[in-house]
């Protein structure tokens, strides 16, 4: 079980990108495989809003096309979505205890982690180094 960033999906779909071989045979791997992988509603929002943007993504995809993208990974037979459950307080209270400088932008990274933490989830792939900050989970870049 793992949960896949947004930045991973990202590379995989952006064909322009030099992480975007890997990323995309990764991703297709994971699409095959009927082992439980998961993202969250917030990495789904951040590709949408990373493949449509004119100023971030170097050719920008209309919302139905990345739309159809995320459509194809939710038919694949592993995929899941970590959604917050009734312990998930419980689990953002370790979390903080974990990191009590947590600020900023990591805050973003921190709902993932929660959210992993939660659910039992320890490995994440992702190109995101501010991952290593979360000791109680497991990075895996997915160009390494």
């Amino acid at each position: 079980m793992f949960v896949v960033d947004t930045n991973v999906l990202v590379y995989a779909a952006d064909a322009g990108s030099d992480a975007h071989s890997r990323c995309r045979e990764k991703l297709d791997e994971w699409r095959r495989d009927s082992s439980p992988w998961f993202v969250t509603w917030s990495i789904v929002y951040e590709f949408l809003r990373v493949v449509t943007h004119p100023k971030v993504f170097r050719r920008p995809w209309t919302a139905s096309a990345a739309w159809r993208f995320v459509q194809a990974l939710r038919a694949s037979p592993g995929f899941s979505f970590l959604v917050e459950g009734e312990n998930h307080a419980t689990a953002l209270s370790s979390l903080l205890a974990e990191l009590p400088d947590l600020c900023g932008n990591l805050v973003h990274d921190a709902h993932t982690v929660a959210l992993m933490k939660e659910h039992g989830i320890r490995t994440i792939w992702t190109r995101d180094t501010d991952f290593h900050r979360f000791p109680s989970i497991e990075v895996r870049d997915p160009l390494r």
